[in-house]
């Protein structure tokens, strides 16, 4: 395997990461009070044992989805790998008609390259014409199941932000997939709460749009997510 730390030099737009192999990791937010040091470990260690069997071809990139810095969960996870690595980091966040908000407070920290959803949605149209009106109908069919499961459980509806986000996460990961020559994905958890946005990972999955194969699983005793 080529080493991780090497980077082709940066242009400086979304077409940019096409000289990577992006690094997707996802799991909970600010509510998962775990070290993260353990956890960021954990990832990498996972990470290096799918690389030594399936070795990227091209400089590794974390790739993060907009997550504002806090001392725990995902937003302090990725940064931790990104250093474990010795590789920098690539931002994707949602334009400001969609959370006015989320990109201005995105952790840019070590962040070498920047890319809006819209910018994401527009090139991976142009790669599979069509898709993105199969992610919206499956991610809002399957916030529809969600709450149906959630009103028997006496718990409210989803908010209407998880579908935003749901999009941004799988429209990340297919772009990467599609035009980008291979990704991976990794979650921080073995365990998936049914209602988290991590949860939909699925629908990329069973659309064809993202490959099982290229899914680690965070712990060596369970193979990798499938859908």
């Amino acid at each position: 395997m080529q080493s991780l730390r090497s980077q082709p030099k940066r242009v400086g737009n979304h077409l940019d990461i096409t000289q990577y192999h992006p690094v997707v990791i996802e799991g909970m937010g600010g509510y998962d009070k775990r070290d993260p040091h353990p956890v960021a470990r954990q990832v990498t260690k996972q990470l290096l044992r799918h690389w030594s069997k399936k070795p990227p071809d091209k400089p590794l990139l974390v790739l993060t989805q907009g997550d504002p810095p806090e001392p725990s969960g995902i937003a302090a996870i990725t940064p931790l790998v990104a250093l474990h690595l010795g590789v920098q980091r690539g931002l994707v966040y949602l334009d400001e008609h969609i959370s006015d908000n989320h990109g201005a407070h995105a952790d840019r920290d070590g962040v070498m390259m920047e890319m809006k959803y819209s910018d994401l949605v527009a090139e991976l149209t142009k790669a599979v014409p069509g898709c993105m009106g199969l992610l919206e109908s499956a991610i809002d069919q399957q916030i529809l199941t969600k709450n149906d499961q959630r009103a028997r459980l006496g718990k409210a509806p989803l908010l209407d932000y998880f579908r935003d986000f749901a999009l941004l996460q799988e429209v990340t990961k297919a772009f990467c997939s599609q035009r980008c020559s291979g990704v991976t994905i990794i979650h921080t958890s073995t365990n998936i709460s049914e209602f988290s946005v991590t949860s939909f990972y699925t629908v990329g999955v069973a659309l064809g749009l993202v490959d099982p194969v290229n899914m680690v699983a965070y712990s060596e005793r369970k193979s990798a997510p499938q859908a």
